[in-house]
Parts: structure tokens; C-alpha cells; sequence
């Protein structure tokens, strides 16, 4: 019998998620698995949560919360042979999205019951982790206006997190008023770029922004790379601008914008960045050193079909195990 901590902030998230995720766990118990469920009074606990689960031989640790959440028990589980599974019932759950996974909403409250159950029977898939200064990353990593963004409006009232996506425009608007961008040097490959920049992204998938913008359209995450987005401007016209493109596509052949894949990247800058990492705010002090850790995770994901943001099917020869 699979054995899974189940972990939750009950202070996170849009919703009060507890009574849900007694219903996600009679979902898990009825599918043979042996469920004990852990709850703590400050997400900072839920990576400790999530190591103390690896230790006792846990063959998963379904975490239910947003990326932020996803993002530690990720750093937490790098290395072990305990899997993360998400139960998505944060304020943006872009990698359930990624992986095709039903959301909490106003208008879906059987969203983790649904989820629990594919993921039941779903399969392990190794990814790869970002790194940052030493700082591990699912998503993406991000210096600039959305970094910005980010350190200003986190942490927030669950009222504000039922406003997310109004919220965070609102905030853009707002800082890209006075943004002049910042100037950056980035080194990858004996390449070199130069400019100021709105935003500079490490990407390891394809949806930014709270999942509302396809940022990186080609991005996998387990082919070893990040997919970096270094997006030129310098003002309210070029931030609104740039939004508008990648929302149509157009950001990928646009002017201004530079796009490359590496396993590793030097962001060089005169003062500290802002800087967040999976969503979270995080003090980015340069030079930022990015680099990969292939294949460094193990995940639950539903066993039908595969996402796009995988390279292919599982393979079945137990070579990634």
C-alpha cells in the first residue's frame, strides 16, 4: 500500500481548503493508499513537513496550496525518493495548470476531490530544478517589474488573494508608472547581452504570470534547460506593450525581446535586483547565477496521456527512477 503525508497551511490560500481535503484524502484512502494528513500554522513549516515525510519513507507528499507552497516542499523533496503531488487550492496554481490538473474555484469545489483521484493512479515523472544563488525554483525565477510586483503585495490577506489576477494588474499598472527598467548584463554560453530590461525571466515551463501569459511556448521541464526571457523597456507604454504581445504570441519574434535556452546564466547588475522565485519574494543580491539540476525531482502527475510541458511519455524502462 502507497503511504502519503498530506500538508496544508490552513492560513493559505483563497479558500479554507481543511474540509475539502478531508474529502481529497477519502478520495486517496479509497484508492489504496494509507493517508495521514499534517497541518501547520506557517507555510514556512511545510518544507520541514515535507523532509520529515521523505525520512519516514513516504512514497508521496500531496501538498495542497499555490505555487509558492508547490515551490518549497519542491526544494525540500530535491534528491529523495519521495514524490510531490499537488492539490491545487492556492491563489495561482500554475503548476497544475502545467499539468492539467482541476483548480480550486468559486465555481469548482470538487476541484481536489478530482484531482486526488487522477493523481492516485497517476505516475512518477523526474524534473528538473532551477537554481538561483543556491536557492531551488519549480517555475521560474524572475528579476525586474514582477519581482517588484511581487515583494510589495506579499504576504496578503485571503480577501485580496479572492482578487488575485485585479490585484496584480492593478499593481503593474501602478509600479510600471515610475519603472525605468533595470540595467543588466547577462553571460550564458560565451554569449553576452547587454540593456535594461522590464523583466528578465528563468523559466523552467511555459505559463508566467499566474498562468494567465505564455511566456515560454517550447519550454520542458525535464530536457535539462531554462528557457531565459530578457524583455526590453522602460516605462508604463513599453510594460503594457510587452503584456499585449506575449499575450498574442507576438513577444516571441518581437524586437526588443531576447530569448535563449542554457543550462546556466550570469545576470550581472549594479545594485540589488527584485527578485522572486515560484511567486514568492526572495533578495536577489547580484551577481544572480542561474544553473540547472537536471531531473532532480521526483512528481505525481496523472497517468493519462502526458502534459506538453514534458518532453514525451513517461518512459517505461525504469531508467528515470
Amino acid at each position: 500500500m502507497a503511504r502519503a503525508w498530506l500538508i496544508y497551511n490552513p492560513a493559505a490560500g483563497r479558500f479554507p481548503a481543511g474540509p475539502l481535503l478531508q474529502r481529497a484524502a477519502k478520495v486517496l484512502l479509497d484508492s489504496g493508499w494509507k493517508v495521514s494528513i499534517r497541518k501547520t500554522t506557517s507555510g514556512r513549516d511545510l518544507p520541514e513537513l515535507a523532509r520529515q515525510a521523505a525520512e519516514r519513507g513516504m512514497d508521496a507528499v500531496f501538498v495542497a496550496g499555490g505555487d509558492g507552497s508547490v515551490g518549497q516542499v519542491a526544494e525540500a523533496l530535491a534528491g529523495r525518493q519521495t514524490a510531490l503531488a499537488v492539490l491545487p487550492s492556492g491563489t495561482a496554481n500554475v503548476w497544475a495548470q502545467e499539468l492539467g490538473l482541476p483548480r480550486l474555484s468559486w465555481t469548482h469545489w470538487f476541484a481536489l476531490e478530482e484531482a486526488a483521484r487522477r493523481l492516485a493512479h497517476g505516475e512518477e515523472r523526474m524534473v528538473d530544478l532551477g537554481l538561483c544563488n543556491g536557492r531551488s525554483f519549480l517555475l521560474w525565477a524572475g528579476v525586474g517589474l514582477d519581482g517588484e510586483v511581487v515583494n510589495n503585495i506579499e504576504p496578503r490577506e485571503r480577501w485580496e488573494k479572492s482578487l488575485a489576477v485585479a490585484v496584480y494588474a492593478t499593481q503593474i499598472l501602478w509600479h510600471s508608472l515610475g519603472w525605468e527598467g533595470v540595467h543588466l548584463r547577462v553571460e550564458a554560453d560565451g554569449q553576452v547581452w547587454e540593456g535594461r530590461y522590464l523583466i528578465a525571466v528563468a523559466s523552467n515551463i511555459r505559463a508566467y504570470a499566474g498562468g494567465f501569459l505564455e511566456l515560454a511556448p517550447e519550454a520542458k521541464v525535464d530536457d535539462g534547460l531554462l528557457d531565459f526571457w530578457l524583455v526590453g523597456g522602460e516605462s508604463m507604454r513599453d510594460a503594457v506593450t510587452r503584456v499585449l504581445q506575449i499575450f498574442m504570441g507576438w513577444h516571441v519574434e518581437a524586437q526588443g525581446v531576447v530569448h535563449f535556452r542554457a543550462a546556466e546564466a550570469w545576470f550581472h547588475a549594479s545594485r540589488p535586483l527584485p527578485l522572486h522565485l515560484d511567486g514568492e519574494p526572495a533578495a536577489g543580491t547580484p551577481p544572480l547565477h542561474f544553473m540547472v539540476k537536471r531531473k532532480a525531482l521526483r512528481v505525481l502527475v496523472p497517468k493519462e496521456g502526458w502534459p506538453a510541458v514534458f518532453s514525451g511519455p513517461a518512459e517505461t524502462d525504469g531508467s528515470e527512477a
